[in-house]
């Protein structure tokens, strides 16, 4: 059987690698990346089904989601973009780059199931 990839990026071991851990028990294959400018390229390489993104983490995240979100290859890619629970700066500079989804910390380890298929949703 084929699983889905989903990349998931992260500096923060709490969150990321609990996400990660979820994901593959829910039978995602995981590329975990820790370097906001390999995002983009490595989502035109890889094809991913959809992408997680901790905005709390080094570098211009918002700026990959915007160049994945630009771009006529990687657009359709649903990105949920996740930040500590107070941090709603983020969380609106994620939504203005084009995340499909911003989620606090919380919500997202909670609510992983609801996440998924509110992103993955073909309208």
């Amino acid at each position: 059987m084929l699983q889905p990839l989903a990349i998931v990026f992260y500096e923060r071991l709490m969150p990321g690698s609990q996400l990660v851990n979820r994901l593959q028990d829910l039978n995602y294959r995981v590329l975990a990346l820790n370097n906001p400018a390999l995002l983009h390229a490595t989502v035109r390489r890889e094809m991913p089904l959809l992408l997680f993104a901790d905005l709390a983490a080094r570098g211009d995240v918002c700026g990959a989601i915007e160049r994945i979100k630009a771009d006529a290859a990687t657009s359709h890619l649903p990105v949920i973009a996740f930040a500590p629970d107070q941090d709603a700066a983020l969380l609106e500079a994620a939504r203005k780059a084009g995340a499909s989804l911003t989620v606090g910390e919380s919500a997202l380890s909670g609510h992983l199931d609801p996440l998924l298929e509110q992103a993955l949703r073909v309208d």
